[in-house]
């Protein structure tokens, strides 16, 4: 049987290779993710612990007291760094004052994105240097007007030593000369942030630590190790006052990081490799249907022989173990370069990633060998079995046993049930959404069964979808009512085929119609939400300069301001109410007349006094209600009594508690901004926007967004959702184009007899191939409208339960896009039509007669 297996290999080389072609897409995706994911993890954790060599302890603030902002007891001060620094076991004592600084290019656009734009001090050691930051070019910041910027933020500024550049560290835009390039082993760094680095006076005035510090990092001295040290700076400091992590903790809180981050990206990636095997499942088990159908003779004459129906499913699932294992070892080979593909796009497009070796682990070898023959294996396995029972009587004809009305019967009444109760689960889920993953996961479980019952009754739907394009096709004559009865010909064969695009479609079409709707529901929730005409921010959730309200305020046009100042207080007496509570502080008086909350209970009004504005959860969670008079416990300590005069429906761009700044400014010890709501004569235009932005001083840092760039923001995830799942389209209908031509290919073979019978009675070269087109033309065309129906449907299922989160969603069908999309399933057709159409044009009319 095993030589029998192997010489049915060899022999069909041509007719196996598209289905090692399908697996093997499947499994270099795989592959590729692991080595992927495990080369970056690798490179990041590397240069993370590069990050910790020099610090054996750090020492840390208790903790912060301010959203946003380092206040005063959220800082280390001088007399902490000279008291480490005596004491016995401690080497060297490094004193670390950090914030965000952006790095204006040339343009007057910032270098690094807000999150990893970051400042810090130049802090030199006896030697005059600072071990951490390595300088290139030229020396250390000295001054107040001097700083120095990390080799890889000067290659992409144009910047070199000598040059004057635009930063924003302390809010206002400042000149700072250039006076050093320095190299770094600092992750966020390698990662494609920027750093600058300021002498440490000025770096502990332009991040309000008034002579403090936001780390110190202490290097033990030879022979103790870092729990004594660590024991020893506890003892050293008072109580409370700080804490204490062992440069190992630190490496391994960051590695832990890493890899949390890096299993969303595995995630996505295995979830595209795992769609593209299940669309190949259908390509392997249609390819062997065929081939089994196809050796029906050969089969019966081995029952005829003595071959047990065991023996005969051994031969064939050999055979696809052997092409499970070629397309394994061939994936994995792509599935690196693939890797080492992917980590040069992502570095050019979306991120930089440290430089590291590609890591091939183990696990990844295991997955492409186990997945290529596993997956392979599973998809011949049925018609392995159909193939063992072959009579032996088969052998005296060519003509094998075609579906029974039994068992076409049991097929489309099991679809029926299974897509029946995965329709049911959808419809509930969406019918009974609770708020909590019950219900997400009756409707993905749902959408699963629905999308495996079409499945099963595709040879069924074939016949009266495939029947409407008849009026079409007579148009074509004969070629085109041969190409409609050969595809009905074999329902089960075309369903097959279709599905591969079916599923890809389904996916696509739905994150299509989710995208938009969702879009379009943020949109209207910012019309909705904000009379204000900008919102204005700082990158890297910093607080504005506190200068940006009374600028803004000059700015001709202008009708309307208020700040967003955020404070913590505990408010209640007890229970659940005596958590922390963020309170935003606004402009009472125009308040009003740049949001529009949905009122539930009470009204707006003017905030003023002990008056506060309460989003529903919070006065759920709280049992709060309009009129209650709540006792409020401020930052400073001090006590008074908050009233809600309303409660209004929270969404993305209102939510919280808000109360007059007149009242809560006095209990803060900073204050400061972290946004302006704008609101301008004549709305937003251009030219009041250039405005804003002169008036700001042009701060590369702050962001003058209009309604549509606030909801543009936040619909950004699913933005980048969508152009993934583009990525995973791009693969499903490779994989689709690869079953269409083969499924084509097999069927001319099948055909021959009949191909060569049509040349003798007259039919000529171009009727042959215009019938193979067509033919995959109606397929092709067939899987996507079932694809794009059934996207639609899982759109307005998902949407059904985002509705709950976002009251302004509504269904937009994407018409022009789901055009787009069935024209793309035509040209799969066309494409994959070319070579089978061309092989049957090709076949010798009198030998095609007398095949068998």
């Amino acid at each position: 049987m095993f030589r029998t297996a192997l010489r049915n290999v060899l022999a069909h080389k041509a007719r196996l290779l598209m289905t090692v072609l399908a697996v093997m897409l499947g499994v270099a995706f795989v592959s590729g993710t692991l080595v992927f994911t495990s080369t970056i993890s690798d490179a990041f954790r590397t240069s993370s612990q590069k990050s910790f060599d020099n610090v054996d302890v750090a020492v840390m603030p208790a903790s912060p007291d301010k959203p946003g902002g380092t206040p005063a007891k959220d800082r280390l001060d001088g007399k902490a760094l000279d008291s480490l620094a005596r004491l016995p076991g401690a080497a060297s004592v490094t004193g670390t004052a950090n914030g965000f600084t952006g790095i204006s290019d040339k343009d007057g656009k910032l270098i690094a994105s807000g999150a990893n734009s970051r400042g810090s001090n130049y802090f030199p050691g006896k030697d005059g240097k600072d071990a951490r930051y390595p300088l290139k070019q030229g020396k250390a910041p000295t001054g107040a007007d001097q700083f120095a910027l990390d080799a890889g933020t000067a290659a992409k500024g144009g910047y070199h030593v000598g040059d004057t550049v635009r930063i924003s560290a302390d809010g206002p835009v400042r000149q700072q000369k250039l006076t050093g390039i320095f190299t770094t082993d600092d992750g966020r760094v390698a990662a494609g942030g920027s750093l600058a680095l300021f002498d440490t006076k000025t770096a502990q005035k332009l991040f309000g630590l008034s002579g403090g510090y936001s780390e110190i990092d202490v290097q033990a001295a030879a022979g103790t190790s870092q729990a004594a040290l660590q024991q020893a700076i506890d003892k050293a400091l008072p109580k409370g006052s700080a804490t204490t992590a062992t440069g190992k903790e630190l490496a391994d809180a960051e590695a832990k990081a890493i890899d949390a981050n890096m299993e969303g990206m595995r995630t996505a990636l295995l979830a595209f490799a795992a769609v593209a095997l299940f669309v190949g499942i259908f390509l392997i088990a249609n390819t062997f249907t065929m081939l089994v159908a196809q050796r029906t003779k050969e089969l019966a004459l081995m029952r005829a022989v003595g071959a047990s129906r065991r023996q005969v499913t051994r031969a064939v699932l050999i055979e696809a173990f052997l092409v499970g294992a070629i397309a394994g070892v061939s994936g994995l080979v792509a599935g690196i370069g693939l890797a080492a593909l992917l980590r040069e796009v992502l570095n050019g497009f979306v991120a930089k990633f440290p430089e590291g070796p590609l890591v091939v682990s183990p696990s990844a070898a295991v997955a492409a060998l186990g997945i290529g023959t596993v997956i392979t294996v599973l998809a011949a396995w049925l018609p392995a079995r159909r193939g063992a029972k072959v009579p032996p009587v088969a052998a005296m004809n060519s003509v094998h046993a075609v579906a029974t009305t039994k068992s076409l019967l049991v097929r489309n009444t099991l679809g029926a049930l299974v897509a029946g109760l995965g329709t049911a689960s959808v419809l509930l889920a969406t019918s009974a959404y609770d708020g909590d993953g019950t219900s997400k996961i009756m409707l993905g479980g749902g959408g699963m069964l629905l999308l495996v019952g079409v499945f099963i009754l595709t040879p069924l739907l074939s016949r009266p979808l495939i029947a409407l394009a008849t009026p079409v096709l007579r148009a074509f004559g004969t070629s085109g009512l041969l190409a409609r009865q050969n595809a009905l010909r074999n329902p089960r064969r075309t369903a097959t085929t279709a599905s591969a695009l079916m599923i890809g479609l389904t996916l696509i079409t739905g994150m299509t119609v989710i995208a938009g709707s969702t879009q379009q529901g943020i949109d209207k929730l910012a019309v909705d939400a904000l009379k204000a005409d900008y919102t204005i921010s700082m990158e890297g959730h910093t607080q504005l300069p506190t200068t940006a309200e009374k600028k803004v305020r000059e700015v001709a046009g202008v009708t309307a301001v208020t700040p967003l100042r955020e404070g913590m207080a505990t408010i209640g007496s007890g229970g659940a109410a005596q958590r922390p509570t963020l309170l935003t502080g606004v402009d009472g008086a125009q308040f009003g007349s740049l949001v529009r909350p949905d009122i539930s209970e009470g009204s707006l009004g003017t905030l003023r006094g002990d008056r506060i504005l309460v989003d529903q959860d919070t006065a759920t969670r709280n049992g709060w209600r309009a009129g209650s008079r709540l006792p409020v416990t401020f930052q400073d300590g001090k006590k008074s009594t908050l009233t809600v005069a309303g409660v209004y429906q929270g969404n993305q761009m209102l939510s919280g508690v808000y109360l007059d700044n007149r009242t809560l400014a006095p209990h803060q010890k900073d204050i400061s901004d972290s946004k302006l709501l704008v609101k301008m004569a004549g709305g937003a235009t251009d030219a009041h926007k250039d405005d804003l932005v002169e008036a700001l001083g042009k701060n590369p840092a702050v962001t003058v967004a209009d309604k549509k760039d606030v909801s543009n923001a936040i619909a950004s995830m699913f933005t980048l959702l969508l152009n993934m799942l583009y990525g995973l389209l791009a693969m499903a209908v490779i994989v689709a184009v690869l079953g269409v031509i083969n499924t084509l290919a097999m069927s001319v073979f099948e055909r021959s007899q009949e191909i060569g019978m049509l040349r003798a009675i007259g039919l000529d070269r171009r009727g042959i191939k215009r019938m193979v087109r067509l033919e995959s033309l109606v397929i092709s065309l067939f899987g996507g409208v079932l694809g794009i129906g059934l996207g639609v449907f899982m759109g307005w299922a998902v949407g059904q339960l985002i509705s709950a989160h976002l009251p302004t969603y509504e269904l937009v069908l994407p018409w022009a896009r789901m055009g787009i999309f069935l024209g793309l399933a035509a040209l799969v057709g066309v494409l994959a039509a070319l070579w089978p159409a061309f092989r049957a044009a090709r076949l010798n009319m009198l030998t095609a007669i007398k095949a068998e």
